[in-house]
């Protein structure tokens, strides 16, 4: 390991002495946010709010401050086809109900972990990741779909918000605080070879103690209930006596999930394209499906959720949206800063390598729901976000097809739309480390 000498440091400071642009981005950057600085109002120009190709949707819902960013982009998704059905103006469905089960499966989830690895100490590379990970409000598609399979879906007024839904923090801290002490609790009755009857009994007083926690933060979720909603024509129409399930059913969104696979762009060697993965110790129900990605080429990848859209129906997708990114105008361009004039640093980092690297990796759900394409190609892409109206077009925003390619690495489509690629999803999935940066949407 080669230290800096006073020789190296002497040239460093002469040469920063003879840059004029960089004695310039000193005064700048002194009184000055680097954004506004390196923002480029040409790009801003180009991402107009205006798409050859837009799907009508509803006002933007508002996650506030909360990770459930996943549950908000499902539900925007569903919440278009039972309001199509029903000829609904307005409608939204439960994150919170979403939130409340999806909590308590991954509390069990991690338990369940904990004591399969209880043989392995804590600073083991896996045993750590699960306890520094814990229970959290990320997710992915297919946990999602875990959830309403076992529990069913309900509408907004229904199972309504709460300010501990909306406001997770001290929540999660809590729960996460319990599920290490159960953690150590139940490792320990293992390791001094405590009887499997008697370790699930155990664990059985912690979830009842869970479900109760959650419920004091929730509500306790509807068993039945009764679907009341008005029609564009201001029409009353009520469906009563429903459970969760038989909504969902009736709906047709318990359908419409086992048509929908997840395809991911993930272009990095360890992952051939063609081929299903799934990530070992993530997921949130015990007897769920496992996570599968379908990983696709950008060719591949980006026509199926073409076809989906000019099909008239909108895609969840998930993305990272911590890189050139404008959230007042609500703008995402990776020309749309330009960082290296500013800096004096190359920046560039393929999207492979950026996920070799830990650069990038998925942070945030949303909903495809426009495209301008020119001579048929994508320019620019429509998103119905979840942080409220007051951002972007009034709550929508905007990407380009450039920092789509670089920045997007998964989507939820149906079937059809893949083609002759739907058959790969029957393959026996090839199995990820837990800390793949494929995961990372449900950390």
């Amino acid at each position: 390991m080669h230290a800096i000498t006073p020789l190296q440091l002497h040239r460093y400071e002469e040469a920063f002495a003879s840059d004029p642009q960089r004695r310039l981005a000193m005064h700048a950057l002194s009184k000055s946010e680097l954004n506004d600085l390196a923002f480029v109002g040409g790009v801003a120009a180009t991402l107009r709010h205006k798409f050859s190709l837009e799907i009508p949707t509803m006002e933007v819902t508002n996650q506030k401050e909360s990770g459930r960013c996943w549950l908000f982009a499902a539900t925007n998704v569903l919440r278009e086809r039972v309001a199509k059905a029903r000829n609904m103006e307005k409608f939204e469905l439960s994150q919170s109900y979403l939130a409340f089960y999806d909590k308590f499966e991954r509390a069990n989830y991690f338990l369940e972990s904990m004591m399969e690895t209880a043989n392995l100490p804590t600073d083991d590379r896996t045993v750590s990741f699960i306890l520094s990970t814990g229970v959290h409000d990320g997710g992915q598609w297919d946990m999602f779909a875990n959830i309403v399979r076992k529990y069913g879906i309900v509408p907004k007024d229904v199972y309504d918000e709460t300010y501990q839904s909306s406001n997770t923090r001290r929540l999660n801290y809590i729960l996460n605080r319990y599920l290490k002490a159960s953690a150590l609790r139940l490792r320990t009755l293992c390791r001094d070879g405590a009887a499997p009857d008697d370790l699930q009994a155990v664990k059985d007083e912690m979830l009842c103690k869970i479900y109760g926690f959650l419920c004091s933060c929730y509500g306790e979720p509807p068993k039945v209930f009764d679907f009341e909603y008005l029609d564009k024509d201001r029409g009353y129409h009520v469906e009563t006596g429903l459970t969760p399930l038989t909504f969902a059913q009736r709906c047709g969104i318990t359908a419409l999930l086992e048509d929908t696979v997840s395809i991911i762009h993930a272009p990095t060697q360890d992952k051939p394209f063609n081929r299903t993965y799934t990530i070992r110790h993530l997921g949130n129900a015990a007897d769920g499906q496992i996570i599968r990605h379908l990983n696709l080429s950008l060719e591949d990848f980006k026509g199926a959720i073409l076809r989906q859209m000019q099909d008239g129906k909108v895609v969840w997708f998930g993305a990272d949206v911590g890189h050139y990114h404008d959230r007042p105008l609500g703008m995402w361009d990776d020309h749309l800063f330009d960082y290296t004039l500013l800096s004096g640093l190359d920046l560039e980092m393929d999207k492979r390598d950026a996920l070799d690297y830990r650069l990038s990796a998925m942070d945030h759900a949303m909903v495809l729901t426009g495209v301008h394409l020119e001579d048929g190609k994508p320019v620019r892409w429509r998103i119905e976000n979840s942080w409220g109206e007051d951002r972007g077009d009034k709550g929508y925003y905007v990407c380009s097809d450039s920092w789509f390619n670089q920045y997007v690495f998964q989507a939820a489509v149906e079937k059809p739309y893949l083609g002759d690629l739907a058959a790969l999803m029957s393959q026996e999935p090839i199995v990820l480390d837990p800390w793949d940066p494929m995961g990372t949407l449900a950390r």
